[in-house]
């Protein structure tokens, strides 16, 4: 069964090409990092720190208008795997009833969950969490 979890934290590095975002669990105290670029990284800070609206659509402002035109909606994201230090996420759409799962990087999910207000739900799968917040 997946775990809700939330956007704890945004580390954002001048000096490096990976930026950092911690996913915490919602009712519990696990918490792990995900690398990230810079491009995803800024975009999901100005979402979540100010009421920043960007004078033309970005991408995922972008994909939420194309999912919404074609009548579907956008429900929440999913991390499905974690794989040779690779995590694997989905965008989950409701369209007619049916449940949709589109393949997408961490990032960019999670930069489509911040577009929203309240911030869509982010789900990690149990296996990835554990995998995510184990020592070895």
């Amino acid at each position: 069964m997946p775990v809700e979890m939330q956007l704890a934290r945004i580390i954002i590095s001048e000096i490096s090409d990976n930026q950092v975002i911690y996913l915490k669990e919602v009712d519990g105290e696990r918490q792990f990092p995900i690398l990230i670029g810079i491009f995803e990284a800024t975009n999901i800070d100005r979402r979540v720190k100010t009421d920043y609206v960007p004078p033309r659509p970005l991408t995922h402002d972008l994909i939420v208008k194309v999912a919404e035109t074609l009548g579907a909606t956008v429900e929440s994201v999913i991390i499905s795997e974690l794989s040779e230090h690779t995590y694997f996420a989905a965008l989950r759409l409701r369209k007619d009833g049916e449940l949709i799962e589109i393949d997408s990087r961490p990032s960019d999910a999670i930069a489509v969950a911040v577009t929203f207000q309240p911030p869509l739900p982010i789900y990690v799968s149990e296996q990835v969490l554990r995998d995510a917040t184990s020592d070895d």
